[in-house]
């Protein structure tokens, strides 16, 4: 039951890895595993079997969110964009109880304060970053090291919860060419099309390398940060946290939205929260 559980925590952070304004790592802090995946990851080398054991049904979970659900996710999020952005805004505020705790012991201090503050704002400002012009990707040595550094950047964002790696991804303009290629590489593997798969392995292989590294090596810093100053982190979490609907609805056309879809976003919102509340333990 608890492996079935897990794996639907790593589906619906495959699923926020994808989409843009949403941060795979809020939402792991929301379900309440976030330090405990950073641990495993940071602890691989010296417990490998450990380490798997925990990471193995997440990995999996996030494999099915980002190949097999990020066409739907697409889909709701052209067609219903306010309800399916409300959905996202409660599974992420579902967990604010688990982070309200870490953070609500005793008064505020002021470099708290300056922290949430801070990062609350450094969350909308990103919201101002324009979509670059769309990469065209071609396989070769040049491209491969591009996209390594890319996925190195992006895992980077997806780690530290509220910054979004599909955002970043967006900036850069490698966001499309990397879910064509994603999709593509699927539909090959479908149809048995062994040549589209190889090319599209020839440049999802890099990217997917740097990605790994990326999460390693902010995972690292992250663990250092919530050992030394874990009060001082967890407030910047929770900047980042508190202005995600900000970012979230920054993408979405409001005006003209009617009451009925209102009711349904509501609605909605409130279903996220309590699944979250239900995969983090909370009801």
């Amino acid at each position: 039951m608890e492996f079935i559980k897990n794996v639907i925590r790593g589906i619906t952070i495959g699923i926020a890895n994808v989409v843009p304004g949403v941060s795979g790592g809020t939402i792991m802090v929301s379900l309440g595993i976030y330090d405990e995946l950073l641990q495993a990851v940071t602890g691989f080398f010296r417990h490998k079997k450990e380490s798997i054991l925990k990471l193995f049904p997440y990995l999996f979970g996030m494999g099915i969110g980002i190949i097999c659900l990020s066409f739907m996710i697409g889909y709701l999020f052209e067609n219903f964009p306010f309800q399916t952005a409300m959905l996202f805004i409660g599974l992420i505020f579902g967990g604010v109880p688990l982070i309200w705790r870490k953070v609500s012991r005793g008064y505020p201090k002021v470099p708290e304060l300056a922290l949430f503050l801070g990062f609350f704002c450094l969350m909308i400002g990103m919201q101002f970053l324009g979509k670059g012009s769309e990469q065209v990707l071609a396989a070769g040595p040049g491209t491969a090291v591009k996209l390594f550094a890319v996925g190195l950047a992006a895992a980077a964002t997806m780690v530290i919860p509220g910054v979004s790696g599909s955002m970043l991804l967006m900036a850069l303009g490698y966001y499309t060419p990397v879910i064509d290629h994603i999709n593509a590489f699927v539909v090959a593997v479908v149809m048995l099309d062994a040549g589209t798969a190889w090319y599209c392995l020839a440049l999802l292989v890099p990217f997917g390398c740097g990605v790994l590294g990326g999460i390693f090596l902010v995972a690292k810093l992250m663990e250092y940060l919530l050992c030394r100053f874990e009060r001082l982190t967890y407030w910047a979490i929770f900047g980042l946290l508190a202005a995600s609907p900000v970012a979230i609805l920054g993408k979405i056309p409001l005006r003209g939205t009617s009451p009925a879809v209102i009711a349904w976003g509501v609605m909605l919102f409130s279903v996220g929260a309590v699944v979250t509340g239900l995969l983090a333990g909370e009801t």
